[in-house]
């Protein structure tokens, strides 16, 4: 662990100033010998994170539930077991929202609506929308005055429950199956296949920023994905390349992707 190396990190000065309070608050628990966590983050800062602390002993991701898409980085004390993660001093906390079936908000309802509220960004995890209910994750710290103070999303009146963990309700996502033939697994064909854009189109949006593999920014319109990864795009949404196949007797390769609803 090497405070120096936030510099060797960060490619801009909001990385270099989330990594500087991400080290003060990992590395004031390593000092005292006390638990410390910091808050959710989304998958490219948890990587940048685990770069700047390596395999540092007692550090752990956490959020929630297995497959959670953002996580805290979380430092216990030798003398705590992982499964405190899980108790009553968890740093994070479930709400369950209960709402009329009729209504169907989504999950950007619901984040907008957080965020409407005054709640950060960063004290709030994945939000798991269901059929008239919805658990989300926040930290500790955040979670009664969330309780007091998020009354409704969009138009949809919520109740609000705190749940423990082993109740926590992940529903499967909806997606779009599309089979289809590429000529490389070239990132830009993929977008191109999986979102039905052109692929120059699907190439500036890669070049333009606005692209990530499994939670990691690329800007190469030519890098090879494999079979497995998740590819987000802003503006577009998120697929999954899900089976790569053989080629046909055209030489092009059958891919499955699953486009997320």
């Amino acid at each position: 662990m090497d405070r120096n190396n936030i510099d060797k990190i960060a490619k801009n000065p909001e990385d270099r100033v989330l990594l500087a309070k991400l080290w003060d608050k990992i590395n004031a628990g390593m000092r005292k010998n006390i638990p410390a966590n910091t808050g959710f983050l989304a998958p490219r800062e948890l990587e940048m994170a685990k770069f700047l602390f390596g395999q540092a002993e007692g550090l752990y991701t956490f959020g929630g539930y297995d497959g959670a898409e953002r996580k805290m980085l979380v430092y216990l004390p030798e003398y705590l077991e992982e499964d405190a993660l899980y108790g009553e001093d968890s740093p994070l906390k479930c709400l369950r929202a209960t709402f009329y079936e009729g209504d169907t908000p989504t999950h950007r309802d619901f984040l907008g609506a957080l965020m409407g509220a005054g709640i950060a960004r960063e004290t709030v995890g994945d939000i798991c929308v269901g059929k008239g209910s919805c658990d989300f994750f926040v930290t500790a710290e955040i979670a009664p005055y969330v309780q007091q103070n998020f009354l409704s999303a969009g138009r949809t009146k919520l109740r609000l429950t705190p749940i423990s963990l082993d109740q926590v309700a992940v529903p499967e996502p909806e997606v779009k199956e599309i089979r289809d033939t590429l000529a490389s697994l070239r990132l830009d064909s993929v977008i191109s296949a999986g979102f039905r854009v052109g692929r120059s189109a699907a190439a500036d949006y890669v070049t333009a920023g606005r692209v990530a593999i499994d939670g990691l920014p690329c800007e190469k319109p030519d890098k090879a994905v494999a079979q497995g990864a998740k590819i987000s795009v802003r503006g577009l949404g998120k697929i999954l390349l899900k089976t790569v196949g053989g080629e046909t007797k055209k030489g092009r390769i059958s891919v499955i992707i699953d486009r997320y609803i």
